[in-house]
This record gives structure tokens, sequence and C-alpha cells, in this order.
């Protein structure tokens, strides 16, 4: 596919959603997520984590509650 997407259009209010493995966060995050192997972070254009989430559902969930848009990032 080589057609040119412009992320600028889509607004300020877009934020991204990706799986994180739990064997990649701090020590405190991995004792706080238990047994999940997974969670899901929520980032904004900027790239900075706004929040980190236990399921892909809740990440939207937030970002919609919060007024944003959000969008996969695979």
């Amino acid at each position: 596919m080589d057609t040119k997407f412009e992320f600028a259009d889509m607004g300020d209010r877009v934020v991204y959603v990706k799986s994180v493995a739990v064997s990649d966060l701090p020590e405190d995050v991995r004792d706080a997520a238990g047994d999940r192997e997974t969670l899901f972070a929520v980032h904004d254009s900027e790239g900075q984590q706004l929040a980190l989430v236990a399921e892909r559902e809740m990440a939207f969930v937030l970002a919609r509650q919060n007024d944003m848009r959000p969008v996969t990032v695979h």
C-alpha cells in the first residue's frame, strides 16, 4: 500500500494503544501486574505514555471517556 496518510489531519486528540510485555516493564509494575503477561499502553502523538491498563478494551474506553480518539499500533 503506497497511500500516504497524514496523521496530523486527525487532530491532537488521537492516542495510540499498543500491547506491552510485562517482562519489559519496571519491577514494581511487573509485581502489580500479577500473573498477566501483557498490558496495554496508551500514548499521545509525541510518544509519551499516558496510561497503562490490563485490557485492550479498557484502553479504548479510557481514551474515549477522555474525548480522545484511540487507534491501535501494531
